[in-house]
Parts: structure tokens; C-alpha cells; sequence
């Protein structure tokens, strides 16, 4: 494990194995660099994996006395352009789900010089305002309920109420006999467990940009000249409760050069439940051969 020089007071703790094109992986929530432990293995052998903690996340720094600001998605965005401005990283594929998914189209659309091609999982943009929808709204509850101070008056700093949490969403959000629950349940409770910690990982949420509630109620579709225009693969889960397959359906009002693939019985927790899947796509990144679904 390799730590980064502080940048607004907090070093990112993250791995690097292999040599080659950089790609650079970022998890979700609560996780950590963990998620990728099979997906680096298997591109480690033919590019330079660097796969970070957040901050807030792993063993990454997650003090709170500096305010929640910091691990805000600009909070992250901010640390993960440092990682790749400090190793020197450039022409780099970015992968991403969850706040992961967030963290990495963020920094693409800051630093685009620091990108070659994303490769992501949901959240994806064309959402809109069908996140309040009935539906949407019972699944993204926890985005409400990390807000409040029943965070750190019952969670943080008990590793029984903390498991008791995160098992209703792994048992939600998992796929049809997803053999990594139990694995990631234990990883994520041992990290999210030391006091301050839980209240670190969940303060993405404390933030109307973070938000994905508020963030997708106040989308805004972007001229046509204006919509994303490098390489994106996206690999859609069709077992994700979170972001249902219909939701893929306003994309090319965003981005104008990806292509789209579905992963029939997979969650939300993608990277980890089919890890052959986004390496595929990495590979066809690498090799050149990768190509948009139509042009757009």
C-alpha cells in the first residue's frame, strides 16, 4: 500500500501493480479499494492498475475535524486529480461505479487531458427527475437517512449496528446468488467500524451536488455540442434496484461516444460480481479495438 502526499490535509492510501497505460479504479460506498482486488489482478498483467481509498474510506485519512466538505464529490474529485498529477498519470482509462462512477466522470470533465476513456457502471447521467418517482425514492433511502445525526448518534463507532446497516443493502442490491456479499459485508464493516470512520464514509451525502437524490432532481440536459465526447464504455447491471435497465435510455442526450452493454444477473455491486466484464472493456481500450455502439 502507497500513501500520497497530503492535499487539503488528507492522503489517499492506494495500490499500484503492473507497468504500462494507467488505469485508475474507484469504488463505491461504504467499500474501499477491495471491490477491485479480481478485476486489478486480472489487468495488472497488461497495464499499470492504481486503485485508491477514498478519502474517508479504507486507509485512506478520514479525520473529521476538518469539516465534511472534503469528502464532498468535488472533495473527492479534488484528491483523485492529485493521485494522477502526483504519479504523472495521463492518457489513463477510469473506472468507476457508484460515488466511484461519480468521482471519475467528475474528474474527467475537470481534467480531461488526464483521460483517455471511462469505463463505468451506474450512476450514469439521463436519470432526471424519475429519481423521485415512488419507486427510486424507497430504494435510495439511505441517501436521506445518512444526512441525519442518527449517523453518529447510533452508527458510528458500533460495528453491530454498522453490520446490521450495510447487510440490508448487500442483501438488496446483490444479485440472484451473488457469492461476494458475505465477503464484502465483513471487508466494509472492518473499515467503517473505528470511531469517526462510519461518519467519514456516508458525508458524501451530506452534500446537495453528492447527493444523488438532489444531483439527478436538478439534471440539466446539455446542448448537443456540448455533450461528453470521450470514449465511454458502460456496463449496465439488469439486477441493480438502484438504477433499473429503463433508465439507460437518455444517454445519448449526454454523452455522444459509448457504447452499451447489459450484465444479465448482476447487482449493484458490479466490479466485484463480474469483474471479467469491465476487464473485457478495459482490454478493448488498451488494444484500440473498442468502438461507440453508433455514431451519435
Amino acid at each position: 500500500m502507497y500513501y500520497t502526499s497530503p492535499t487539503d490535509g488528507y492522503r489517499l492510501a492506494y495500490h499500484k501493480n503492473g507497468s504500462g497505460r494507467p488505469v485508475v479504479m474507484i469504488h463505491g460506498s461504504p467499500g474501499d479499494s477491495h471491490e477491485y482486488d479480481r478485476l486489478a489482478a486480472l489487468v495488472s498483467a497488461r497495464a499499470m492498475t492504481i486503485v485508491p481509498d477514498l478519502r474517508g474510506f479504507g486507509l485512506s485519512d478520514k479525520q473529521l475535524d476538518n469539516g465534511s466538505d472534503v469528502f464532498s464529490r468535488d472533495g473527492q474529485v479534488k484528491a483523485v486529480i492529485a493521485l494522477m498529477d502526483e504519479l504523472e498519470l495521463t492518457d489513463a482509462i477510469l473506472v468507476g461505479y457508484d460515488i466511484g462512477g461519480f468521482t471519475v466522470q467528475g474528474v474527467a470533465h475537470k481534467r480531461p487531458d488526464l483521460v483517455a476513456a471511462l469505463v463505468l457502471a451506474p450512476p450514469i447521467p439521463g436519470v432526471g427527475r424519475r429519481i423521485l418517482e415512488v419507486s427510486p425514492v424507497n430504494e435510495f433511502w439511505h441517501a436521506t437517512f445518512f444526512r441525519t445525526t442518527l449517523v453518529e448518534q447510533v452508527f458510528d463507532g458500533n460495528p453491530d449496528a454498522i453490520r446490521a446497516l450495510l447487510k440490508i443493502h448487500l442483501d438488496g442490491w446483490s444479485g440472484p446468488g451473488s457469492t461476494v456479499t458475505d465477503e464484502l459485508l465483513d471487508n466494509m464493516v472492518k473499515g467503517c467500524s473505528a470511531p469517526g470512520a462510519f461518519t467519514a464514509s456516508v458525508s458524501w451525502f451530506r452534500h446537495l451536488e453528492s447527493n444523488p437524490v438532489s444531483g439527478y432532481a436538478g439534471e440539466t440536459v446539455p446542448d448537443i455540442g456540448d455533450r461528453f465526447d470521450k470514449p465511454v464504455s458502460i456496463l449496465w447491471p439488469e439486477c441493480d434496484p438502484l438504477f433499473p435497465v429503463a433508465w439507460s435510455d437518455q444517454i445519448d442526450r449526454f454523452m455522444s461516444n459509448f457504447s452499451l452493454k447489459f450484465m444479465p444477473g448482476v447487482g449493484h455491486f458490479s466490479p466485484t460480481e463480474a469483474p471479467q466484464l469491465f476487464a473485457a472493456e478495459i482490454f478493448a481500450h488498451l488494444s484500440g479495438e473498442w468502438r461507440a455502439d453508433t455514431a451519435r
